[in-house]
């Protein structure tokens, strides 16, 4: 009697441990959140800016989250990421980081209506989901957003990549990769841009024909939300400091530019500036040529061909054709006084996609980019060490139209030669890094020495390691204009196609990337692999696997009984 007493105190005590054990590796669990991550594309593994961006908090972010609610199983796969991501950054910042998610569809009708408004106004609008039914589709409106606080200051930040009014079923798993991919790099830099006290300025130029403010309107309102943006006559200053303004940016000019100007630019990124050229090398213009029927490009005087070489780059002066277009309506015949209009391809308006394996975080998961009259840039060696990185190339079937050349519409009467676009991958965005050459260097004027003087500043024959960026495309910032209604169009926004591309986003991280000096950006370049399921392999072995994962595992089971059993029967008839 007294030994199974003790057999059952030992047995509770036992069972106390191991409850207790449990109970404490929970409370440990709770407090401290960790991982060990196994992925071959390291997805669970934040970028060391994103890690001392967090450790550097000193007081708490607050980041709401509209991404709650029934969501196929793609949505829900985008909203554990992000979950899991919160949970790094808050473990990461100690606490810093404080999260919740809203479901905007809970509450009365009129609650729902007064959020809707509410996060409209913040630039969040939901998307309209087709979710699969037995008996058809059903529409839901999602909200894949989050607002990020901090210091009195708020920020929305859209998660879901290719944000469009709607997203009909399966479109698509591959949008959802790549919102997951860049949920690091957007809640990193919004965090970064909250906790920054002071804008970093950027200058557009004026004075040499530039694109009108009307005209870049919206790349502009862009660039406000997290910089201070001005225009410049480089006229009205002695010469341009690098402390003062940390990007130049130079929105298709089409007058020339003054040796003085040019020695102004020289300086600025001898001294550490940034520039990002927007350069047309010929002038070519939809407009003009269905004024006229047919046009004759000629060379924007720009006077920037010598600095751009010592750089390390030429614009050539060709006009590029590319199968990959746009279309553009032309009229085909006329019913009564209706003139009757067809879409057809417009060669001269590529459609630059950035390719597959192009991991640069400027134009990775970009969707395509709408130019217009684009030209080829060529890359030169330089005296110093500057690295060269093409972001952009035309297509598989693009060729090259050297000036002086005739356009007219009479390349979208009749089926396009084929064999004849036979120069693909022509860099039309070059990204230039290191050290540059002065243009000025065993040049220097007693007038250019006397504007250093003025200020107090050196000549400096060598630049501090800097960035520029050159697109041979000015039209690429520019937005269309709805004269009838009188709107400024998204940029990017093709009146034609009815699409928005992307050049926005790819503007946006060009200045991002010029401008990053904590290596935020890098986490862009984050890639998680889609492994589709082969769905007709999957059909075919459906029974295999079903004997697998249901048959096996009783088997297995079976098999450790009956040897637990035998080894217990031995054991104690012993």
């Amino acid at each position: 009697m007294k030994k199974s007493s003790n057999t059952r105190n030992q047995s509770l005590l036992q069972l106390g441990l191991f409850l207790g054990i449990l109970i404490f590796t929970n409370i440990l669990a709770n407090a401290f959140y960790g991982h060990i991550d196994l992925t071959e594309d390291k997805r669970f593994t934040l970028t060391p800016a994103t890690k001392k961006q967090m450790k550097e908090l000193e007081e708490v972010v607050f980041i709401e989250s509209f991404l709650e609610g029934e969501f196929p199983a793609g949505f829900k796969r985008l909203q554990s990421a992000l979950h899991e991501l919160l949970d790094d950054f808050k473990s990461i910042s100690g606490n810093n980081v404080n999260y919740q998610f809203t479901n905007p569809l809970d509450g009365s009708p009129q609650q729902q209506a007064e959020l809707r408004e509410e996060l409209g106004k913040v630039g969040i609008f939901p998307v309209n989901l087709q979710v699969k039914k037995d008996d058809g589709y059903s529409e839901k409106f999602i909200y894949p957003a989050v607002i990020v606080s901090h210091k009195g200051r708020s920020m929305p930040v859209n998660i879901l990549e290719n944000n469009t009014a709607s997203l009909a079923p399966g479109q698509d798993q591959i949008v959802l990769n790549n919102s997951i991919s860049l949920l690091e790099y957007k809640l990193t830099n919004t965090i970064k841009k909250l906790k920054s006290l002071h804008k970093s300025k950027i200058a557009i130029t004026e004075g040499h024909g530039e694109l009108q403010p009307y005209e870049t309107a919206r790349f502009d309102a862009a660039l406000k939300q997290y910089y201070d943006v001005g225009r410049i006559n480089l006229d009205s200053f002695t010469m341009v400091d690098a402390r003062q303004y940390r990007l130049l940016v130079v929105p298709k000019p089409r007058t020339a530019f003054s040796d003085k100007d040019k020695f102004k630019i020289d300086q600025y990124v001898m001294n550490g500036g940034k520039v990002l050229w927007l350069i047309d090398r010929l002038s070519a213009d939809l407009d003009s040529l269905r004024m006229v029927g047919e046009y004759v490009p000629y060379d924007y005087p720009l006077n920037l061909e010598d600095i751009l070489f010592k750089y390390g780059i030429r614009i050539e002066p060709n006009i590029v054709q590319d199968l990959r277009s746009s279309r553009i309506p032309l009229q085909v015949g006329q019913v009564g006084n209706a003139p009757q209009y067809d879409l057809r391809p417009w060669y001269y308006h590529p459609i630059i996609i950035p390719a597959i394996d192009n991991a640069h975080p400027i134009v990775k998961n970009l969707d395509g980019i709408d130019f217009q009259f684009v030209s080829t840039i060529d890359t030169i060696k330089t005296k110093t060490p500057v690295k060269k990185t093409v972001l952009l190339t035309t297509s598989d079937k693009s060729r090259m139209q050297y000036a002086p050349t005739r356009l007219s519409f009479d390349i979208t009467s009749e089926k396009p030669p084929i064999e004849r676009f036979n120069k693909p991958h022509k860099a039309v965005a070059v990204l230039l890094e290191g050290v540059f050459p002065s243009l000025y260097e065993n040049r220097l004027t007693e007038n250019m020495g006397s504007m250093l003087q003025e200020i107090g500043q050196p000549f400096r024959p060598e630049s501090r390691p800097t960035r520029m960026m050159i697109v041979a495309d000015g039209d690429v910032v520019r937005n269309a204009i709805n004269v009838k209604e009188n709107k400024i169009q998204p940029l990017g926004y093709n009146p034609y196609e009815r699409y928005t591309f992307a050049n926005k986003d790819f503007l946006l991280n060009a200045v991002e990337y010029l401008l990053d000096t904590d290596g935020i950006i890098a986490s862009r370049s984050k890639e998680v692999r889609l492994r589709l399921l082969n769905k007709p392999k999957a059909r075919e072995e459906k029974t295999k696997w079903q004997l697998v994962n249901i048959v096996l595992p009783l088997v297995l089971l079976g098999m450790f009984g009956g040897v637990f059993t035998f080894l217990r029967r031995r054991r104690y008839a012993s």
